[in-house]
């Protein structure tokens, strides 16, 4: 859909990258020119005849840049990250309870601080999923309202999602036997948290069904209601099959934290008797609109299945080291002909959302150590960084 606020305008470039053809390598041209109408690409072709019969529109750049597809991040919490808040980095299961004496900040400040960074290095479309809707929900248009708001002031694609869980909030156990062996101040201040986790799963879907009308509709180039099913030690089936099918019913897309710890992989293993990919498989929900973050700890079987479904896997590269989490198997899902997304998750390598970073990370991280081995190379991480991405968002077709 056109876009009235946004203007017609030629961009001019020495080189223009225009995707990967279907044996990996980049589509170039050179001395190129794209014609913007309307805040969408309207035409790619030689600078002279996209000119031509144009020469009062606005024009940019110039034979000396290289113009590429908006980056987009596929996995983004909030703003202000947490070793800026003072939460220092530890491995996942350690470093999460953390986050609950955080200071919070106003939702928009917070989410422009990230935006900001993420647009000044080129990352013009995002996956936020937002951390739980709050108890009061009389104010759950507000806090998504917060959120979009400050992604479309800045001109952001946004997918916005919060994570949903019904158990098993506090770790691998049920809340009340965990609460229980904690000390009784302790306990009681923690108990006082898990009033999100309350809220039925069905009145959430009701609020998403309403969210997407109402926010996707009006602005259906730029906004994404997205589901994140937080993860599988934190929803009972029930949960999970609520959520994938709204999703399904609706055509929207789902993204959840699955396989991020090794812990994660042993809790479906036994308690379940069978992988978490495999446990999801049985159930019937996965399928291509379906991204799974992290996936560092898949074994082969579950590797076969991500690659079968046509689910995508966002490799969240500098929050799996620094975590101590795991690194995804890019080049093994690669090999299976699967999808990569890449996200930054709550912060790269030097604690800030600059993708070039986090491209040049997974890069030289799936690099491997045999003399022909097969390796992404820039067009593939490329690829990740923005078309991958940006279709995991719902946007496919209209961004990266």
């Amino acid at each position: 859909m056109p876009d009235p606020r946004a203007p017609d305008l030629i961009v001019e470039a020495g080189h223009v990258l225009r995707g990967v053809d279907p044996s990996g390598a980049m589509i170039v041209d050179e001395g190129a020119a794209i014609r913007i109408e309307a805040g969408r690409i309207a035409e790619i072709g030689p600078a002279a005849e996209v000119a031509k019969g144009r020469e009062g529109l606005p024009r940019l750049g110039g034979p000396g840049l290289v113009a590429m597809p908006g980056f987009a991040n596929g996995h983004h919490h909030f703003g202000l990250t947490p070793l800026m808040a003072g939460v220092p980095f530890a491995p996942l299961e350690l470093w999460l309870p953390r986050f609950r004496a955080m200071r919070q900040l106003p939702l928009r400040l917070d989410t422009l601080f990230s935006a900001i960074e993420m647009l000044e290095s080129g990352t013009t479309c995002v996956h936020h999923i937002f951390s739980n809707l709050p108890p009061d929900r009389e104010i759950w248009d507000e806090t998504a309202d917060a959120v979009l708001d400050a992604y479309d002031d800045i001109g952001m694609r946004a997918a916005f999602s919060w994570m949903i869980r019904d158990r098993n909030v506090l770790g691998y156990a049920p809340d009340a036997e965990v609460l229980g062996r904690a000390p009784a101040d302790l306990a009681e201040w923690a108990g006082a948290g898990l009033a999100a986790s309350k809220v039925p799963v069905a009145e959430q879907m009701d609020f998403f069904r309403r969210l997407k009308a109402r926010r996707e509709g009006a602005r259906p180039d730029h906004v994404r209601a997205a589901l994140a099913p937080a993860n599988l030690h934190w929803l009972t089936d029930g949960a999970l099959e609520a959520i994938f099918g709204t999703a399904s019913d609706l055509g929207a897309p789902v993204h959840m934290h699955l396989l991020e710890t090794r812990r994660q992989r042993d809790f479906a293993r036994e308690r379940l008797g069978r992988g978490a990919v495999e446990h999801l498989h049985a159930l019937g929900l996965l399928g291509p609109n379906v991204t799974l973050g992290h996936g560092n700890w898949m074994s082969e079987a579950e590797l076969d299945i991500v690659a079968g479904c046509g689910c995508t896997i966002c490799h969240n590269a500098s929050s799996g080291l620094r975590l101590a989490s795991g690194i995804a198997p890019v080049n093994a899902l690669r090999a299976r002909g699967a999808r990569v997304a890449l996200g930054i998750d709550q912060s790269n390598l030097v604690d800030d959302r600059d993708m070039t970073v986090e491209m040049k990370l997974v890069w030289a991280l799936h690099r491997g150590t045999g003399m022909f081995s097969d390796r992404p190379d820039a067009a593939a991480v490329l690829q990740m960084a923005s078309e991958h991405g940006a279709a995991s968002a719902g946007f496919a077709g209209l961004a990266g």
